[in-house]
């Protein structure tokens, strides 16, 4: 996936996707008021908190990071994009951040997820009230993950 930009419409197919499947499985919107149900994918991509997802793979990698995300882990969107979402944990950390996966699985969603992250430069962070959902099509197909969480404190 490309850079959202204006003269791709900021990934507007991806954006519905994360949008919609949020509002589906958690009954309010990805952007709080006064943002409509469907907040644009350029409102998205510049929400002034983080919102990831990752593909379906065995061993999942980031296929959108907005902004916030790009920042908070100091990468750029070529580089973000590229990585396996694994890596954004410790090598410590990945058994909890596997397990949370597991009971989002089980469970639909969760809200309120805490766990340690960590940044390319090696700067780490936790992240508070973490919602992570699955991004299912209007087919019902599974087309990966979605995680944001506006709460986190560098340690």
């Amino acid at each position: 996936m490309q850079e959202p930009t204006v003269k791709n419409g900021f990934q507007a197919d991806h954006a519905a996707l994360m949008a919609a499947s949020f509002l589906s499985l958690l009954s309010r919107p990805l952007l709080a008021a006064p943002i409509a149900e469907f907040p644009t994918a350029e409102a998205l991509y510049h929400a002034p908190f983080p919102i990831l997802t990752h593909d379906g793979a065995a061993d999942p990698v980031l296929t959108y990071g907005n902004l916030a995300a790009q920042a908070l882990w100091e990468l750029p969107w070529d580089q973000l994009t590229a990585l396996p979402s694994r890596l954004t944990a410790e090598p410590a950390h990945r058994a909890q951040r596997d397990a949370m996966f597991a009971e989002m699985r089980a469970k639909g969603f969760i809200e309120n997820y805490a766990g340690v992250r960590i940044s390319a430069t090696g700067r780490r962070f936790e992240i508070r009230n973490a919602v992570i959902w699955p991004l299912k099509g209007a087919d019902g197909l599974q087309r990966g993950e979605a995680a944001t969480f506006q709460d986190w404190q560098f340690l």
